[in-house]
């Protein structure tokens, strides 16, 4: 399986809106997205690579697996 790698943040909204998420607002340079199982926001920031750690976070807060990152990842 892949490991995880900095990606920019246009492919980070393609794969969570993909994935069932939706956008709700902006806050500087943050986008804040909202999944229905989840309890809390998921936060995109706009940069060129947004971190793994970034990326992993969002991941655990929908409850996604890696094999469904890397299935939407290359979906996209």
């Amino acid at each position: 399986m892949p490991t995880l790698s900095p990606t920019d943040w246009r492919i980070q909204v393609k794969i969570f809106e993909k994935f069932g998420c939706r956008y709700v607002r902006q806050k500087g340079s943050h986008l804040i997205y909202h999944h229905p199982d989840a309890k809390r926001a998921v936060v995109i920031p706009r940069y060129d690579e947004v971190p793994v750690t970034i990326i992993r976070n969002n991941m655990r807060t929908v409850n996604m697996s890696r094999e469904q990152y890397f299935r939407l990842f290359t979906e996209v």
